[in-house]
C-alpha cells in the first residue's frame, strides 16, 4: 500500500446503531470491551441482525477498521466517501488491512492494541448510503471468489486512546498464517 508508515487518520464513534459514524477527536479503547461511548462495544454480539439470531454469541466485532485506500478506490468509480460514512471505527493509511492474516494484532497509538478477527461483510446498507457503492466495496478475485473490501473487525486487547496522527505497527500471528474470513 506504499512506502507510507502506517498510521490511524481519523477516529469515529456513536452510540446509537447508525450506518455512519460521525468522526471525534479520540476514542478510548476497553480491552475485552470495544470503544467507550460506541453502539457495537460488549462482550457479546451488538450488530442488530446477529443479536436477533443469537444474543449470545461472543463480539468479534468490537472495533472496526478500515484503509483510507478505500476511498480513493470509489472516487475512481464516481462515489464521494470519507472517514467513518461507511461505519468504521478506526480509518487507517499505509497499512494492507485486508491482507493481514487472522489473529493479527495492530498496535495502535500508545498502549492500545486489537486483534484481527475477520473481514467486515458489506451488507446492502452500503447502498442506503450511496446507490451503487456496495458493488464497488465487493469485487471479484482472480480465481472467481467473492473479495470483501469493507475493512476487518477486531476485540480489543488493551485498552488506551486512540487519535488522528497515531501511529500503528503490526504484529503478525506465529504459525501457517490464516486468510481473513468474514465475521
Amino acid at each position: 500500500m506504499g512506502t507510507q508508515a502506517p498510521v490511524v487518520v481519523a477516529v469515529a464513534r456513536d452510540g446509537g446503531h447508525h450506518f455512519s459514524k460521525p468522526l471525534v477527536d479520540e476514542v478510548v479503547l476497553v480491552a475485552g470491551w470495544g470503544i467507550e461511548g460506541d453502539a457495537h462495544a460488549g462482550t457479546t454480539v451488538q450488530h442488530r441482525s446477529r443479536v436477533a439470531r443469537d444474543p449470545s454469541q461472543p463480539n468479534l466485532r468490537q472495533v472496526h477498521l478500515l484503509h483510507a485506500e478505500l476511498f480513493d478506490e470509489v472516487a475512481d468509480a464516481g462515489f464521494e466517501v470519507a472517514a467513518g460514512d461507511m461505519g468504521e471505527n478506526v480509518t487507517t493509511r499505509g497499512i494492507d488491512l485486508l491482507g493481514l492474516p487472522a489473529g493479527t494484532v495492530l498496535h495502535l497509538g500508545e498502549s492500545a492494541s486489537v486483534r484481527v478477527t475477520g473481514l467486515r461483510n458489506p451488507c446492502q446498507q452500503i447502498n442506503g448510503f450511496e446507490p451503487g457503492l456496495l458493488k464497488a466495496v465487493l469485487g471479484r478475485a482472480e480465481d472467481g471468489s467473492v473479495e470483501r473490501k469493507g475493512g476487518v473487525m477486531s476485540v480489543v486487547l488493551t485498552g488506551g486512546s486512540v487519535r488522528p496522527g497515531d501511529a500503528v505497527r503490526v504484529e503478525l500471528p506465529e504459525g501457517e498464517p490464516e486468510p481473513l474470513q468474514p465475521v
